[in-house]
């Protein structure tokens, strides 16, 4: 894993997640992408559902992504990530690779906001498993 990244993991594209021309939809991209994101916060020891029931709720404000190079079934994706901070956004600069010759399938940044007991604001417990956890 490069310095950069904070977290990595991988699987293999499944026949179903494809569209009539052999290759991932494009939706399916924001599952990959949330995927790597919830998998991040369950290795921190928590989860949306632990959060939620303090009151907290991560919730999407913006994702950019760029689709570069078409994956197809049976190809092996390795998902990187790397998080910030800017203001009370969370940035999640994420990258989707083809495993077999590290190609970029996809260039994502993603923007998430905490909402605390139903307003917008910063939370420190966010800030701690995030920003602070050594995986």
């Amino acid at each position: 894993m490069s310095d950069d990244y904070v977290f990595e993991m991988s699987w293999k594209v499944r026949d179903y997640e494809c569209d009539l021309q052999g290759i991932v939809n494009n939706a399916v991209y924001m599952h990959y992408l949330e995927f790597t994101r919830n998998e991040f916060l369950n290795k921190t020891g928590t989860n949306l559902a632990d959060l939620h029931a303090m009151g907290i709720d991560i919730v999407l404000a913006r994702i950019t992504m760029a689709l570069k190079t078409p994956l197809r079934p049976g190809d092996e994706v390795l998902s990187k990530m790397k998080i910030h901070k800017e203001k009370i956004k969370y940035v999640f600069d994420q990258d989707l690779f083809r495993k077999s010759d590290n190609k970029i399938a996809c260039k994502a940044t993603v923007e998430l906001v905490s909402v605390i007991n139903g307003k917008l604001g910063n939370s420190e417990v966010v800030d701690n498993l995030l920003l602070k956890s050594n995986l």
